[in-house]
């Protein structure tokens, strides 16, 4: 996603989980090198930080259910 720069990882998860329609009792998580970024860091650092040498920031995610199975 193209996102602007003063959007918290938190945001973005938000975000994130409108557009897959995401349940409420699933929980995902975002990792950028294999870590959790802080819910309050702008997107901007964590690119600034952590892009490759392409210029994109790569991002990996997981989930769970958060209330049982199913």
């Amino acid at each position: 996603y193209l996102v602007p720069s003063d959007l918290t990882v938190g945001q973005f998860v938000y975000v994130v989980r409108k557009r897959i329609k995401l349940s409420a009792e699933k929980a995902i998580f975002v990792f950028v090198k294999n870590t959790l970024p802080p819910t309050a860091a702008l997107m901007s650092a964590i690119y600034e930080e952590n892009k490759d040498e392409d210029g994109f920031l790569y991002m990996t995610y997981s989930g769970e259910n958060t209330f049982g199975s199913p």
